[in-house]
């Protein structure tokens, strides 16, 4: 497990992909679970392996095909990520972070993150699609920040700003779009933490009462990466199930798939507008 990815790692990853491909992107898109199926429309792909990258973090979830899909969408040059590295898979925050630093070597400044989220506005239900407004990083306040070690001061500041971690003019788009389509979408906070393990009642309830809308293993630490790199960033969380709040009902990753499949289409529409208006 390697904490700390140099620089010099990072662009070995970065060359060997720009070596494979003729085009240059211009967004980056980190697909989540059973949220695959929007790389499968990539036209003209170049299929790159995560397993084909010298010391590049390998997924190991069901439901994450593990590979770059570069190629065009809505005649926009885009690197999808169909299928993400997470924390509790035994991987240190530098590694589940690489594939970011390799879009930011690569000279991509655009980013679309996906993911499925427990909601925890109990307003929310599965099926629904939330607009990140911001985060809360919890896995980042107990000392597991992707930016810990030292600073790589060729991509971004030793302090980064984390003010408006999610771009305003990409969410008012992300609005637009979903008001044009007929797409209720939900927004709020989406708070990372650590994983496997589902959340208790408990968790569940202080989650609520710090402001949290969503719960999820993952999208904070990229994020965090992304703007410490000037990105510009877009989340979209699929409600993949309601809030356990009192203990009465069982969560399970299968639930997290099979509601993927009412969630794509939505976040789809959302996505292939927003390519189209860039």
């Amino acid at each position: 497990m390697q904490n700390y990815i140099s620089l010099p790692q990072i662009d070995e990853i970065a060359e060997k992909i720009r070596k494979k491909i003729s085009i240059q992107p211009i967004v980056g898109m980190i697909l989540g679970s059973g949220l695959n199926g929007l790389a499968d429309s990539v036209q003209n792909p170049t299929l790159i392996p995560y397993s084909d990258l010298p010391n590049f973090p390998v997924s190991t979830v069901h439901g994450h095909v593990g590979r770059f899909v570069i190629g065009m969408l809505e005649n926009k040059p885009v690197l999808v990520m169909q299928g993400r590295i997470h924390y509790y898979e035994g991987y240190s925050m530098g590694e589940v972070t690489l594939p970011v630093r390799v879009m930011q070597r690569l000279g991509i400044q655009n980013m679309i993150v996906t993911n499925a989220a427990g909601g925890v506005n109990p307003e929310f239900v599965p099926g629904d699609v939330m607009l990140i407004t911001d985060q809360l990083n919890l896995m980042g306040m107990s000392g597991l920040n992707p930016l810990m070690g030292p600073n790589l001061d060729e991509i971004g500041p030793r302090f980064p700003d984390m003010s408006q971690p999610y771009d305003k003019e990409y969410c008012e788009l992300a609005r637009k779009f979903a008001r044009e389509n007929g797409i209720t979408l939900r927004e709020g906070v989406y708070a990372g933490l650590s994983g496997p393990s589902f959340e208790s009642p408990a968790d569940l309830r202080f989650l609520k009462l710090a402001g949290a809308d969503a719960v999820g293993m993952s999208t904070v630490p990229e994020v965090i990466i992304a703007r410490h790199g000037n990105m510009r960033v877009l989340g979209l969380s699929g409600i993949s199930n309601k809030a356990n709040l009192d203990g009465s009902t069982i969560t399970t990753h299968e639930e997290v798939i099979e509601a993927g499949k009412v969630i794509t289409p939505k976040i789809e529409t959302i996505v292939r507008s927003i390519l189209q208006s860039l």
